[in-house]
């Protein structure tokens, strides 16, 4: 437990280094702080700090810097966001309720563009619920298998069978998926299926098993994409452009997109705006980033995640407002395409 000596030095160590990125001295810390004490003092407070790992000290500076527990401790208890209504506004252009895949990518840029830093949105998941199904024979043994959900989208598979379906085969089987199972689930098509099967011809039955199994692949697999903008702004972060190291794992963990997506995953089971900091646990895999995240909804329901992944020192109020009002932005939006 700190006592609030402790805790206002804390805050107004972090504020500073955010601020300036320079470690921060005692004499600098006094000013800060508005504190009335002396160097000596000071010094005491911050050696308690270090030893409580809060805070570093770089080998080439006398003054100190905050570690992932420092920044974690000042974004839990310390941030203050203030809701200026005018900021609100002025940070929320509008997002046209156009084709989902544009409202994506506006939120995207808009996060990049606010921030300075890199936005990245996690897509609506596509819904696993099919409008019609259709086969078209390619070559023996060899179908492609046709999904289109009720918002339009096309799925397409591929699909290799042990029996050389005729074509009049091929129009029963997605004549009775279509009139049967048409506006329900896939999951749910399996289930039903499993019933329908004694009364179905044995290869036809085969191949809508077949079908519903692809179906089931194409509709969940990939189904999230991650829309990322303004990496090209860590280029100018003076904490990635000093450090090629730091700036080459940042540029693989976007290229690689796999650990975002688990990120966003995360955040999108926690309500509100939630920060992670590069180093405390293995959610961020570089120590030298942090992610400001939040869900997004659509009809109530979430459906995606968003935020802004930037260095360890950034401005976590001013994030924490963009996210939040972005998100709202992009439910509005996605709600608004839906009616």
């Amino acid at each position: 437990m700190l006592d609030d000596r402790a805790k206002l030095l804390l805050k107004a160590l972090v504020e500073r280094y955010i601020a300036d990125g320079q470690p921060v001295g005692s004499r600098t810390l006094s000013k800060a702080s508005g504190l009335e004490l002396s160097p000596a003092t000071i010094r005491n407070v911050m050696a308690d700090l270090e030893d409580l790992g809060l805070i570093a000290s770089p080998h080439t500076s006398a003054g100190r810097v905050p570690t992932a527990k420092g920044y974690r401790l000042f974004v839990d208890t310390m941030l203050t966001i203030r809701r200026d209504q005018a900021q609100a506004s002025a940070l929320s252009p509008t997002l046209a309720p156009d084709q989902p895949q544009k409202v994506i990518a506006s939120a995207a840029s808009l996060l990049s563009n606010l921030s300075q830093f890199v936005g990245v949105v996690m897509a609506p998941k596509r819904s696993s619920v099919f409008k019609h199904i259709e086969f078209l024979k390619l070559s023996e043994k060899r179908l492609l298998v046709i999904i289109v959900s009720p918002d339009g989208d096309v799925q397409n598979r591929i699909l290799f069978t042990e029996v050389d379906y005729s074509s009049s085969q091929l129009i029963e089987a997605s004549n009775y998926l279509n009139t049967h199972f048409a506006g329900m689930a896939i999951e749910q098509v399996r289930a039903r299926l499993q019933q329908d099967l004694k009364r179905l011809q044995g290869e036809i039955a085969k191949l809508m098993q077949a079908a519903v199994q692809v179906g089931s692949e194409a509709m969940t697999q990939d189904t999230s994409e991650v829309v990322i903008s303004g990496e090209r702004n860590l280029l100018s972060v003076s904490d990635f452009s000093s450090d090629m190291g730091h700036l080459r794992r940042a540029f693989e963990l976007f290229e690689q997109k796999t650990q975002l997506m688990r990120l966003l995953d995360v955040s999108s089971q926690a309500e509100g705006v939630r920060i992670y900091i590069g180093g405390e646990s293995q959610i961020v895999p570089m120590q030298e980033l942090s992610v400001v995240s939040a869900p997004y909804e659509v009809d109530g329901q979430v459906v995606g995640t968003l935020g802004v992944i930037g260095p360890t020192r950034m401005a976590y109020d001013r994030m924490i407002e963009i996210v939040d009002i972005t998100s709202r932005l992009v439910g509005n939006a996605l709600s608004q395409g839906k009616s």
